[in-house]
């Protein structure tokens, strides 16, 4: 068996749009069996939640829609993440202009917004929704189970031995 693939999600603080990727992701790959050969992590560019929960918005949220957060802790994003990681995605321009502060010049892996690999055209980055309502964490959920399925499918074509699509 080849070496995992290794996916880092990231956002400002690790407790909204980050975990939720981590959480979604990671629940994509254990239904297609594939946690042994793809593994996930999430951090934030910035240290204001280190050792926290998600927000509880978040994690009642994704919850809702079958998705549990709970385990999840908040850390910071550091420059041997870029050693680490295949792919190191951004949620945002900022997150990625703040990561690039960091960046070591060589990166043989994938840097860039997590939504490019999703096929909406409406959202480039996806929206913080600390600040908003209800409706802000359902949209970041809509965003980040299309963009996974997306990343899922480019990670089996490119990296894994086999590709076999499980029935849902």
């Amino acid at each position: 068996m080849t070496k995992p693939v290794k996916v880092l999600f990231v956002c400002l603080g690790n407790i909204c749009r980050s975990p939720t990727a981590h959480g979604i992701f990671d629940q994509l790959v254990k239904e297609a069996g594939l946690q042994d050969q793809i593994h996930i992590d999430s951090a934030g560019t910035s240290d204001w939640h280190v050792g926290k929960a998600p927000d509880s918005r978040t994690v009642a949220r994704a919850r809702q829609r079958g998705y549990d957060l709970s385990p999840l802790r908040a850390r910071q994003f550091v420059c041997s993440d870029f050693d680490q990681f295949d792919y190191v995605l951004g949620m945002d321009d900022s997150n990625m202009a703040n990561m690039r502060q960091l960046h070591p010049g060589k990166f043989d892996g994938t840097f860039e917004l997590f939504l490019n690999f999703g096929s909406r055209q409406d959202y480039r980055e996806v929206p913080d929704p600390y600040y908003g309502g209800e409706k802000g964490f359902d949209l970041v959920i809509d965003l980040v189970e299309q963009a996974s399925e997306g990343l899922l499918t480019h990670i089996r074509q490119h990296h894994l031995d086999s590709y076999h699509l499980v029935e849902k």
